[in-house]
Parts: structure tokens; C-alpha cells; sequence
């Protein structure tokens, strides 16, 4: 089996993406990271999805977004409960571009070519490293700024899920039979992973769920 690099938050789409990635024959490695943020009960269902859906590692790091500040996720800033214009202050600045980052040299020490994370474009709340320009840029990045992309096979960033609704993505895990009750998706999330049902990342989550037609397993206060 091919290694590959996947990035966990433990959310449904990150689970998601696990699961294809699995599907397409990877030996997953699935990565984590602790980067300050609020909802730490997050990084527990990362440890639960890679277990359950049989990653070949899990690794969590340490990296201290908080210190910066900056977000409503890492900052003592109000999580708001309905969307705004503009990015929200729930955007963490450069948050996944430094995820890839860690990823990208986790994959060269693996001798993977294939990193996969679970950015969307379509249901999602506008942050700019979710879009395709941030993906394309990120994996020109990669193959020449490593010694994988200079002298070996290339790096590949792939994200599955990238034009998706949420909806597809509930069916698609359904499919893969991912168990979307061990994720945690609440920007907000108490120490035992129930969710507030009223931030954004509560919102687009149980509107999957509605649209496809899926009873929602997610554990509210």
C-alpha cells in the first residue's frame, strides 16, 4: 500500500476523507494538530475516527496558533451564532497553510507523494484557504520547496470534498460507512464534544443532514 498524509481535525469532512482515502488503497497516516484552539474535544474524535476507520498511524502536533491570536477559535473573541459579510473572526489566520506544511513534511519522511485534506468550497464559511486558487498554489509550493518535488515522483494535495455540498459529503460518508457520531464539528464543543447547534460550523452540519435525508447523530448540550 501507498502511504499518504491525512489531515484529521476530527470533523465529519476530515473523517470523511479518511475513508476515501483508505477506499482508494492508502495506508493512512493520519495527522492532527493542536494549534490552541477552544474546542480541544475536536483532537478526541480525531484519536476515535483514526482508530475506527483504521489509519496505519495517528500523529497529533503541537503548534501555538493561540499565541498569535487573532480568532474566535484561539482568541478570547466571541463565537458568533449567525453569519456575517466578509471572512468571520472564526477564520484562524494561515491556520491551514501551516497544517499542510507539517503534513508536507511528514509525507517526505514517509516517502508519500499524496497528501489529502477536507477543505470545501461549497458549503463552507468563506474562508480563503478552503478554495481551489489556495490548493493549486499550496501544491506548486510543494514540488519546489521539497526534495520529494525536485528529485522524486511529485507531491499531489488532494481534497475530495473540495466542490461537494455538504449534503454529498454526508451521503458519501454514509457510503464509506463512517460513523459521523464520533466526529465533532462545533466551533464551541464542551469538554465531552457536544455541540452549541448554533455557530456556523452547528449550522452547515445539520443542514447536511437535513438535505440528504440522514438523521443527525450529532450530541447537543
Amino acid at each position: 500500500m501507498k502511504n499518504a498524509v491525512v489531515l484529521l481535525s476530527g470533523g465529519m469532512d476530515s473523517a470523511v476523507v479518511v475513508a476515501i482515502a483508505r477506499e482508494q488503497g492508502f495506508a493512512v497516516h493520519a495527522l492532527s494538530v493542536r494549534y490552541g484552539q477552544r474546542h480541544t474535544s475536536e483532537l478526541d474524535a480525531a484519536a476515535r475516527v483514526a482508530t475506527t476507520l483504521g489509519a496505519a498511524a495517528h500523529k497529533t502536533v503541537h503548534v501555538d496558533l493561540r499565541s498569535i491570536g487573532g480568532s474566535a477559535l484561539t482568541d478570547d473573541i466571541d463565537v458568533p451564532e449567525a453569519g456575517g459579510p466578509g471572512i468571520p473572526v472564526t477564520y484562524v489566520p494561515a491556520r491551514n497553510t501551516i497544517m499542510l506544511s507539517v503534513a508536507l513534511g511528514w509525507a517526505e519522511v514517509l516517502g508519500a507523494n499524496d497528501i489529502f485534506c477536507g477543505v470545501n468550497a461549497v458549503d463552507y464559511s468563506g474562508y480563503p484557504d478552503c478554495r481551489p486558487e489556495f490548493i493549486e498554489a499550496f501544491e506548486k509550493l510543494a514540488n519546489v520547496a521539497t526534495k520529494a518535488g525536485v528529485e522524486g515522483a511529485g507531491l499531489r494535495i488532494q481534497a475530495p470534498l473540495l466542490r461537494m455540498s455538504k449534503a454529498d459529503i454526508v451521503c458519501e460518508g454514509v457510503r464509506l460507512g463512517v460513523d459521523f457520531a464520533q466526529t465533532v464539528s462545533c466551533y464551541q464543543a464542551d469538554a465531552e464534544g457536544r455541540a452549541c447547534g448554533h455557530c456556523d460550523a452547528c449550522r452547515l452540519r445539520a443542514a447536511g443532514f437535513a438535505d440528504a435525508g440522514v438523521p443527525d447523530p450529532t450530541h447537543y448540550a
